[in-house]
């Protein structure tokens, strides 16, 4: 029987070098799957003192319902590679869309913590599913002049995710009725991540499986369809061949992660992953409003600066993605590395001097800004371009499980820490692990800026 091409129409104006309409739509549907990430995670800054009221938590258990949502990112990380690998990576997306849509009904009926837990652990192995996929289903259909930008396109949907849902949390949540807001509006504010999941189960029927998948599983008409549309018909022939080579000689399996060179550049990628979350990002986000609350800012305004700093995390992703193709992946971390210590020592100073919330809220900006110009996005774009293809989705696995234990770890040791050490230790611990970053960058972290994903494979074997 025929396959039937159920993906977008092909525009009239389609060039001999490709379609780049066509590319973009693909990296705009991947995308949703990034807002939601984005959107699930952050959910929980705007709802947690209210679930906190309702459930009656200590500090242990407030870590818990936050960074519960992490362990079910852990398993979905874990498991997606794999199978995506074997089915494809629009199926495993498309048993994501459907979690997502399941996990925000279930988290806004919880009679207790536990249910609420089982609830955020279904929408975290749908977040672990798509923070690997996504990037890696745009990497895998972008042309390589363009891949970081696209790549990138990514981390922008997921800070709008971020930034849409401190708006909606912010518009939920009742200015004058805190009972309103413990008792129900903190249950709107999971429900709402309904929609956008439903947007993306309908969008991901439309789109194609990757490329080089299709060419792994033998499909290799469907495979140059897809790169003839993406990249023009002479360059999808080039694509081929190259993607055909290097599948060719490369191995499947877990063990063929330990390879020379390619433990390597799994070495750098779980460690660069680490990194992206031990120097502190989700201590901010994720309890922005506790700790504008710390600095004497009422509960309502503290949500409002939260979207002020959503906003700010949306323009300088933005900016990254005009540079990361020119400046490169590798000058970027290095100046993020040193911005982020930089405003972590002046936030702890803040705190330790008693200054004004305005003080606190200005540095914690410039924090975020630094993160958003390289952190955010450009790890994200290493490690979907740094592996073979052959075993990209168990190595991503593995590189996005470390980066989603160090994120359950952060998120669960916050309230602890802002206990025991203050907020002033606690950002001056995280200004260290910038340290440690820019020196891990200088000397591990290679430059992958405008090489196909095959030559940068090849560059490992060498």
């Amino acid at each position: 029987m025929a396959h039937q091409d159920t993906t977008f129409p092909a525009p009239a104006s389609r060039t001999p070098e490709g379609d780049l309409r066509y590319v973009y739509l693909l990296t705009f549907v991947a995308a949703l799957g990034g807002l939601l990430f984005g959107y699930d995670t952050a959910v929980i800054a705007g709802a947690i003192k209210y679930i906190k009221a309702q459930f009656v938590l200590d500090a242990v258990l407030e870590g818990w319902a936050v960074s519960s949502v992490l362990v079910g990112c852990m398993i979905g990380a874990s498991l997606a590679g794999m199978i995506s690998d074997r089915f494809g990576r629009k199926k495993m997306l498309l048993l994501a869309a459907v979690l997502f849509a399941v996990s925000a009904v279930a988290a806004a009926l919880p009679r207790n913590l536990t249910e609420f837990v089982l609830a955020r652990l279904l929408g975290g192995f749908a977040i672990g599913a798509a923070s690997m996929l996504c990037p890696l289903y745009i990497a895998e259909v972008a042309p390589a002049g363009i891949r970081g930008r696209l790549v990138s396109l990514n981390q922008v949907a997921i800070i709008s995710g971020m930034l849409i849902v401190s708006i909606v949390n912010w518009l939920i949540a009742s200015p004058v009725d805190e009972g309103w807001n413990v008792a129900a509006g903190w249950r709107w504010m999971f429900a709402s991540g309904a929609l956008p999941a439903m947007l993306f189960l309908v969008a991901l029927f439309f789109v194609p499986e990757s490329p080089r998948w299709l060419t792994k599983q033998g499909r290799e008409d469907e495979a140059l369809a897809v790169l003839s549309r993406a990249a023009g018909p002479a360059q999808a022939e080039l694509e081929m061949k190259d993607i055909k080579e290097t599948i060719a000689q490369e191995g499947g399996s877990f063990a063929d992660l330990l390879r020379p060179g390619v433990k390597v550049a799994l070495g750098i990628a779980i460690v660069l992953a680490v990194l992206q979350q031990v120097t502190g990002i989700n201590a901010v986000l994720y309890y922005a409003p506790k700790i504008f609350e710390s600095a004497e800012v009422s509960a309502t305004r503290a949500l409002l600066q939260t979207v002020a700093l959503q906003v700010v995390n949306l323009l300088f992703t933005l900016v990254a993605i005009q540079v990361v193709d020119r400046a490169g992946r590798k000058p970027l971390l290095l100046a993020t590395s040193l911005a982020m210590g930089t405003s972590l020592v002046l936030l702890a100073g803040a705190f330790w001097l008693a200054l004004s919330g305005t003080w606190v809220f200005l540095f914690t900006l410039a924090y975020v800004a630094s993160f958003a110009i390289a952190m955010g996005p450009v790890v994200w774009v290493v490690l979907a371009e740094i592996f073979p293809t052959r075993i990209r989705g168990r190595a991503m696995s593995v590189a996005t499980v470390a980066l989603w234990v160090a994120c359950y770890l952060v998120s669960q040791t916050v309230p602890w820490m802002f206990e025991r050490l203050g907020q002033a230790g606690t950002f001056l611990i995280y200004a260290l692990m910038c340290l440690v970053s820019l020196v891990f960058v200088a000397a591990y972290v290679p430059e992958t800026k405008g090489k196909t994903l095959e030559q940068i494979e090849r560059s490992w074997r060498q």
